[in-house]
């Protein structure tokens, strides 16, 4: 019995590191964050408006391309590269990488939903302690993007990089479910389908993020872009982007 003490004393340190990080990264995930993203949908109510996306399958088609396409390409390699960078405390690669989430948006619309999700979660990281002021104000004398103040964040916990990519697509995976509900509309099943296909698919994409160096990020989505851009105009709108 005392052995058994001896073992669970032992245990307990890094079981609790590993508890607190895992919790840290659901927070991250969690829909309740008071960032905004449930005012987005990334294009696809353009998507759904101009008769792209009309059923359940066409939607969790769509996400899933946008899935591999987009994120898989450009946001998931920013944050493997972003928590790298915070973690060393390199600020030139920090600089540059933030730079390039914002030169690379191709719409109005998605250059002003990366701004003020960015903007909210460096808002919220001043009331916690999962970053300091210093790395706070060195993102705020930018103009801080979300993947950027993403891996502020989640570099903070001791979680390793796949799992901090892993909350962050489920994030957006959860979001775009809940942006195809309403805009196709579907019912709460049908999103749960779509949800459980894009959770599917999401091993992979971070897969193909890891294995991006610098020189081969991009995010080049010529139909996105031109969604995107007819959504400014679009006549009705639920969602901001």
């Amino acid at each position: 019995m005392v052995m058994a003490m001896v073992m669970a004393n032992t245990l307990t340190p890094d079981i609790d590191m590993r508890d607190h990080s895992l919790m840290q990264l659901m927070w991250l995930a969690s829909p309740a964050l008071p960032i905004g993203g449930f005012a987005y949908s990334d294009g696809f109510e353009s998507a759904v408006a101009t008769g792209h996306v009309t059923t359940e399958q066409h939607a969790a088609t769509w996400l899933a391309s946008q899935l591999h396409l987009n994120l898989a390409r450009s946001e998931l390699p920013v944050i493997t590269q972003g928590v790298r960078a915070w973690r060393t405390h390199d600020h030139a690669q920090i600089k540059a990488l933030n730079a390039w989430v914002l030169a690379t948006r191709e719409s109005s619309e998605l250059r002003a939903q990366t701004e003020q999700m960015g903007k909210s979660l460096l808002g919220w990281l001043r009331n916690h302690t999962t970053a300091t002021p210093l790395q706070i104000d060195l993102l705020a004398e930018q103009t801080p993007s979300y993947p950027m103040a993403f891996a502020l964040a989640a570099s903070a916990t001791q979680a390793d990089i796949r799992d901090c990519l892993l909350a962050f697509a489920f994030a957006w995976a959860e979001n775009m479910t809940q942006a195809a509900i309403k805009a196709v509309p579907l019912g709460q099943s049908s999103g749960q389908r779509i949800l459980s296909a894009l959770t599917s698919e999401i091993p992979q994409a971070i897969d193909h993020a890891l294995s991006l160096g610098d020189d081969a990020r991009q995010a080049f989505s010529p139909m996105l872009a031109i969604l995107s851009s007819q959504h400014e105009v679009q006549y009705s709108r639920l969602f901001r982007s």
